[in-house]
């Protein structure tokens, strides 16, 4: 089991200890494009000490686990973790429509991910091969007839966006799975309410229903406070006309406190903080209570 996964059932188990024998039946499927992104940094020189990163990953899981009450993932003890500092989110509220009207956005979104700007480009074997890494898996599930939650944290929202837009819309999916539909798309530290990044997502050019994904039911988005890679916090404002066209049947906003620490300080951003979540162990016991729906 993956950090994330094991995160995901610690809070399960913190929270709802009566269902976890219900999420241990869950079919938990990764779609893994690390190393695609791990590759293309290389190539640029960066350096990248995978086997230290999984220990402070591991470390931060343990301590994440030390917390045993799910009312101890507020204000009060988020206000004590070492190294909060809510300025590289007040950056990012500022700087982000300063550099968009200049046109500079990408050198910011650059500066903080530059495998994510790349992918953004759209230009390149990358994007592609990236989406191909997420589409893939999903698209076994939806032949499977399986009941999906697809889960993603920070640019990996986008890039679930885009391909649940693939195929409700490019002619290579949509006759086999437009009428598919995933029962709840969560996202975590999601990029997606910045304006600039809504822009060059796919379908934005596109009018009417074929702007947005129609195959999702429910959005439920839940951002950190504090967590510079989502500054905008709140997904059902910018994509109301979702709900407007009648494509998707609600999306739900949660602000949250992320506890993880990374390298010894506080890191909002971290995903394991987001899995390990009392609000996302509630998204998720909820989803598997629901069941079926009867067509």
């Amino acid at each position: 089991m993956d950090d994330a996964s094991t995160a995901l059932l610690e809070g399960v188990r913190r929270d709802y200890p009566d269902h976890v024998e219900a999420f241990g039946k869950v079919g938990l499927e990764l779609a893994y494009y690390g190393d695609l992104g791990n590759a293309y940094l290389r190539s640029r020189g960066r350096h990248y000490d995978e086997q230290l990163d999984i220990g402070d990953r591991r470390n931060a899981l343990e301590s994440l686990k030390k917390i045993t009450q799910r009312k101890k993932f507020g204000l009060q003890q988020y206000d004590k973790l070492r190294g909060k500092s809510a300025v590289p989110e007040a950056i990012a509220d500022m700087a982000s429509p300063f550099f968009g009207m200049l046109g500079l956005t990408m050198l910011l979104v650059s500066s903080v991910a530059k495998d994510f700007a790349v992918y953004l480009r759209g230009n390149t074997d990358f994007t592609e091969q990236v989406r191909a890494r997420v589409r893939d898996k999903l698209c076994e599930l939806l032949r499977r007839g399986d009941k999906v939650m697809l889960m993603s944290h920070g640019s990996g929202g986008a890039v679930a966006y885009d391909v649940l837009w693939q195929l409700s819309h490019d002619e290579r999916f949509k006759d086999e799975f437009s009428s598919s539909k995933i029962d709840v798309f969560l996202t975590m530290g999601s990029p997606i309410s910045d304006n600039w990044i809504r822009k060059r997502l796919l379908g934005a050019g596109r009018r009417s229903t074929e702007r947005f994904p129609t195959n999702i039911i429910t959005w439920e988005n839940v951002s950190a406070e504090d967590d510079y890679f989502c500054h905008d916090k709140t997904v059902a404002n910018d994509l109301k006309a979702m709900m407007r066209e009648h494509v998707i049947s609600t999306i739900n906003d949660y602000r949250v406190y992320n506890h993880a620490m990374r390298y010894g300080k506080s890191n909002p951003h971290c995903s394991l903080g987001y899995f390990i979540h009392p609000r996302v162990a509630k998204i998720v016991v909820d989803w598997i209570e629901v069941p079926d729906v009867a067509v």
